[in-house]
């Protein structure tokens, strides 16, 4: 099995001690990729992995890698709802307005899956409201269409 291979399963399984030695012989895994175009760092924040993100980001992560789709490790967090680790990834410089393959932004995913804490976090770190995704449809126009009164509101305000 390649190292490659190894650093995701122990990335999955949560095996920080594994993934410290694996890249600290092969410092250039962490930015390697797995058949859905995930790196590292997208790996462990989909898993919600604390530790390891905080290990890969201080061992050279690009914080803005994308997926097969397009999507950053913050914006995987964002639907997820893995607050911790948005907060953390704001605080290293994440991307708050990238938009994906199909045009949807961090506060896109957390307004249509409900995760007010995390709006909140994202306006506060520059979030655009105005963005609009491939289908023209922004974050509160998502909020909204799903009933989602409190996000509503908040998005409302911060327009």
């Amino acid at each position: 099995m390649k190292n490659t291979e190894i650093l995701f399963q122990n990335i999955r399984s949560g095996n920080l001690p594994e993934i410290q030695k694996l890249i600290v012989n092969e410092p250039d895994l962490v930015k390697a990729k797995d058949a859905r175009g995930s790196t590292p760092l997208v790996l462990a924040t989909y898993y919600n992995r604390v530790d390891i993100t905080k290990f890969l980001l201080e061992n050279g992560a690009e914080i803005n890698a994308v997926d097969g789709s397009g999507n950053t490790p913050l914006m995987g967090v964002c639907f997820k709802g893995f607050t911790d680790l948005a907060k953390l990834l704001l605080e290293n410089g994440a991307d708050v307005n990238h938009q994906n393959s199909m045009g949807a932004t961090s506060l896109i995913y957390a307004a249509t899956f409900n995760k007010v804490a995390i709006a909140k976090l994202l306006l506060a770190y520059g979030a655009n409201t105005e963005i609009k995704d491939a289908r023209g449809t922004s974050a509160l126009m998502h909020a909204k269409n799903q009933g989602f009164k409190e996000l509503q509101l908040l998005l409302e305000k911060s327009i």
